[in-house]
């Protein structure tokens, strides 16, 4: 189990303990205060990513199903609500620019997935994509979430359908974003392969190098801001990936993949109104596997966004809440 680190300021002075600021118990904090809300603000205005000057954005945890997630909160409680699901070795703050221009609008609620970002790492190991469904599916009844759009990338786009599949008249509407029901095997292999090589290290910035080179659509400062969020210093000085690196290592029973598959057949129930998103230069979800996807969908829509790849909404952000705001207005 993750050691937590409930301390308000950015960098800790103590040593195998986070790097990030979060609730270290029921009660939630106020994220605004923190030197962390104003460095996602310096992006913000880096990227001129809208947003009001008066947002409210805590750190809160639940108990469900035997184990603690962390989850982020954003924008006023009784606004309409959005349920995001991050993709796999990211955490709930790779949506913040996001969260941060919705919640003018929004009740956003990023959840820290199993085993990833601040939440608890599975005890029994298993990280499958139905799990995790399940995971979400005991996580909005638990804090009284009711029909909200759901959002997803990548590993939490597949839970994202898993979970409407569960239960097609729970989301109010759906966003997929540069993952479907066929996927391409040489961009999953890239992701696994850049994992694989980054879990652990004598300094942040030998990290950082990495990133830049991985995803060259972020500059460096926004990777500088974040890294955060993916690392951990250990009790040895050395930085470590938060995520639960038994996974990739090997030392964890791979499940029955036949748990997680759905197919294009799987979507002829959905019939809430929903938008896939594709990075243009996508290696995860190509052009005629998106447009059979959106096919599928009784109510599907397909936008593709411009100058980015598989992480759509973190490397050019700015098209990516263009092109969300224009299907959530539709909606209302």
């Amino acid at each position: 189990m993750q050691r937590v680190c409930g301390e308000m300021n950015d960098a800790t002075t103590e040593r195998g303990l986070y790097l990030n600021a979060f609730a270290d118990g029921v009660d939630p904090i106020d994220m605004t205060k923190t030197g962390e809300f104003a460095s996602l603000l310096e992006s913000a205005g880096d990227l001129s990513i809208p947003h009001s000057p008066d947002i409210q954005y805590r750190s809160c945890n639940v108990v469900v199903r035997h184990q603690r997630f962390h989850y982020l909160e954003w924008g006023a409680p009784d606004a309409p609500s959005i349920l995001l699901l991050h993709g796999g070795h990211q955490s709930a703050h790779s949506w913040d620019l996001v969260s941060l221009h919705l919640a003018q609008k929004y009740r956003i609620i990023a959840l820290d997935q199993r085993g990833h970002g601040d939440s608890e790492w599975a005890r029994n190991g298993d990280y499958s994509n139905l799990t995790m469904a399940q995971d979400a599916q005991a996580f909005v009844a638990a804090i009284g979430l009711q029909n909200p759009i759901v959002m997803g990338h990548s590993m939490g786009g597949r839970n994202t359908l898993l979970l409407t599949r569960m239960n097609p008249d729970y989301p109010r509407a759906l966003v997929i974003v540069d993952v479907g029901p066929e996927t391409m095997e040489a961009g999953r292999k890239t992701i696994s392969n850049f994992v694989k090589r980054n879990e652990i290290f004598d300094d942040l910035e030998h990290f950082i190098r990495n990133v830049r080179e991985y995803d060259p659509y972020r500059s460096r400062e926004h990777i500088e801001r974040t890294v955060k969020y993916n690392m951990l210093e250990r009790a040895d000085g050395k930085y470590i990936s938060k995520c639960d690196y038994r996974r990739w290592r090997g030392e964890i029973e791979v499940h029955d993949e036949n748990r997680d598959a759905i197919s294009l057949g799987d979507l002829a129930s959905f019939k809430m109104p929903a938008l896939v998103v594709r990075g243009a230069n996508s290696n995860i979800l190509a052009d005629d596997a998106a447009e059979r996807f959106r096919d599928a969908l009784p109510k599907g829509n397909l936008v593709t966004v411009p100058n980015c790849g598989h992480n759509v909404h973190s490397q050019n952000t700015l098209g990516f809440i263009d092109a969300v705001g224009k299907f959530l207005s539709s909606l209302e």
